[in-house]
């Protein structure tokens, strides 16, 4: 029992992102998320891809992960479909399969200020698989600034980072 309790803990540090907010001010900030999984990198695109199966439902505005994609094409959309109801969060701005893709636009309540976001997904290899690098830039105006949003928005993505990590890890690629 203590073998199987220690080897679950042992588990779950491994499949923590690590977050920072690297500044932040009124009129923006940085974040920059990393976690590590043994998979390789194209693998971890993948995945990452296939949003619809590692997105926390509590984080879409239909209350459903599945009715989330990402169009992994420049023009393409990060949207929610469902039925007619529909958003589209973010636009694809560049793609390399298996090292990165990057997306532009304002997640959740950042979407109605008059901010710019700037998001990336690293796939870099190390010698056991893959880490995973989230950086979001926002600037921009909001009535009362930026700097309190810093830490709602890192906490959020870092959530959202975790699940990828631990959709990888589960999966045991």
């Amino acid at each position: 029992m203590m073998n199987w309790v220690f080897s679950t803990f042992l588990f779950l540090l491994s499949a923590v992102a690590l977050a920072d907010v690297t500044s932040k001010g009124d009129t923006g900030f940085t974040l920059v998320i990393t976690g590590e999984v043994k998979t390789t990198p194209i693998e971890a695109y993948d995945q990452f891809i296939r949003i619809d199966e590692w997105w926390l439902e509590g984080h879409t505005w239909y209350g459903r992960s599945e009715n989330l994609s990402i169009e992994p094409k420049a023009g393409g959309c990060f949207c929610e479909i469902s039925g007619d109801n529909q958003v589209l969060h973010m636009l694809v701005s560049y793609v390399q399969p298996g090292v990165e893709l990057k997306m532009v636009g304002g997640l959740g309540s950042l979407q109605m200020m008059g901010i710019h976001g700037g998001m990336s997904w690293r796939f870099e290899p190390i010698a056991d698989g893959t880490r995973i690098i989230q950086t979001y830039n926002v600037t921009g105006y909001a009535p009362g600034g930026l700097k309190d949003v810093a830490d709602i928005v890192d906490s959020i993505q870092t959530s959202q980072l975790n699940a990828l990590v631990n959709k990888l890890s589960s999966d045991n690629h």
